[in-house]
């Protein structure tokens, strides 16, 4: 207990001695003990480091988790080290109600077999996502968090015992200079010392006193000198190590841009083999009403057609009229049910009401066939056409 007490005692008086050395710093009435010109620049830059990796982390956070609830909820399982639960995102949620609406219409219509194949494809979208968010959050937000949390904490209780070093130096120093004084004026009185034997006495003994404490104030500075050299020397080899963190961080930033070219190409990939599975249906007619000098590329807009008009159901690849057409590898006349306009230079496209030349030819997707008008060739989607006798 007494060693406690005594230790107590010398942590609060050195802890008064810095305070007193710090306010005093701040109105101007001690020295400083400037650091050199290269350890400011890397305190400059590892608190830059740190600045741009959080704004960094945040944002990367937002980008990955749109909604700030979710992040919320999952800020608080991982304070609570819990597996925060699976859960479906936009895309599944979409896919889910696409897939639902579809077997309500019916898989055998055009329009519910497209929502199914829409709503596959979108969870495949949301499965893409997910992987994406989980690489991100291994290869990318992980290394950044362990920086903040792990490498620049040690660097800023390094700098801070640094800080107190050099508040232990300043203090050994005004002592030192204080204590010149002091046994400077006691050599002057010394010199011609006052009458009286009794008071000689007393008045060397204050004068031994004096300079032994200058001695002591010495023996303190050289000793507060060094152990702030070396502190200075630790904070400056670990500064030195934001220029690994930066190469590390390089490093993660790359599989960042691979993952997000991954996920981007294979969304893309998903898309495209969306478009192609819907080329058959007739689920986009060309707009009558779009002005003649508007681009050709830009999509199309469905004209409303009273139900009445809309023509029969097109035939089933197993009428016989088609397995007939396939089967003699001839032509035949056919009426277009509805505006079709080409994807491809390979695709011809077919204005509604009007009758075209088809024939089968072999190796071609079952649900094309080769459609010619005039000497305009190219293919068309068997369920924009009706066979005629």
């Amino acid at each position: 207990m007494e060693f406690n007490v005594r230790r107590l005692a010398a942590d609060a008086g050195t802890f008064l001695s810095r305070a007193v050395q710090f306010t005093e710093e701040k109105f101007g009435q001690a020295e400083k003990t400037e650091l050199d010109a290269h350890l400011e620049t890397l305190l400059s830059r590892a608190e830059s480091t740190k600045h741009w990796t959080e704004k960094i982390m945040k944002q990367t956070e937002v980008l990955l988790q749109p909604n700030p609830n979710v992040r919320m909820e999952e800020f608080l399982y991982e304070m609570l080290d819990k597996k925060v639960p699976m859960r479906a995102n936009n895309h599944e949620l979409l896919g889910e109600c696409m897939i639902d609406s579809g077997h309500e219409f019916g898989p055998g219509t055009a329009y519910g077999s497209a929502l199914i194949k829409c709503g596959e494809t979108e969870k495949l979208l949301g499965s893409a996502e997910k992987e994406f968010i989980q690489s991100s959050a291994i290869n990318f937000l992980t290394p950044f968090r362990n920086f903040i949390e792990g490498d620049f904490k040690t660097l800023l209780k390094e700098r801070k015992l640094l800080q107190n070093k050099r508040l232990d130096l300043d203090a050994a120093k005004n002592r030192v200079k204080k204590a010149r004084a002091a046994d400077t004026r006691s050599a002057e009185l010394n010199s011609s010392p006052p009458l009286g034997e009794e008071y000689v006495a007393h008045f060397s003994y204050m004068l031994s006193f004096l300079h032994v404490r200058w001695l002591k104030a010495e023996t303190e500075l050289r000793i507060a000198q060094s152990e702030f050299d070396r502190q200075a020397e630790i904070t400056r080899l670990l500064l030195e190590g934001i220029s690994s963190t930066h190469a590390h961080h390089l490093r993660c930033l790359n599989d960042f841009v691979d993952a997000q070219a991954a996920y981007y190409a294979q969304c893309y990939q998903y898309m495209v083999n969306l478009q192609k599975q819907l080329g058959s249906f007739p689920s986009t007619f060309s707009n009558n009403n779009q002005p003649a000098g508007s681009s050709s590329a830009s999509i199309s807009v469905p004209t409303a057609q009273p139900a009445a008009s809309l023509p029969a159901p097109p035939p089933s690849q197993t009428s016989p009229a088609l397995n007939e057409l396939r089967s003699t590898s001839g032509t035949r006349k056919a009426r277009v049910l509805y505006d079709y306009d080409a994807a491809s230079s390979s695709e011809l496209s077919l204005l509604a009401d009007e009758v075209i030349t088809v024939s089968s030819v072999p190796g071609m997707d079952s649900d094309w066939l080769m459609g010619q008008r005039g000497n305009q060739k190219g293919k068309v989607p068997i369920t924009y056409l009706e066979l005629l006798n």
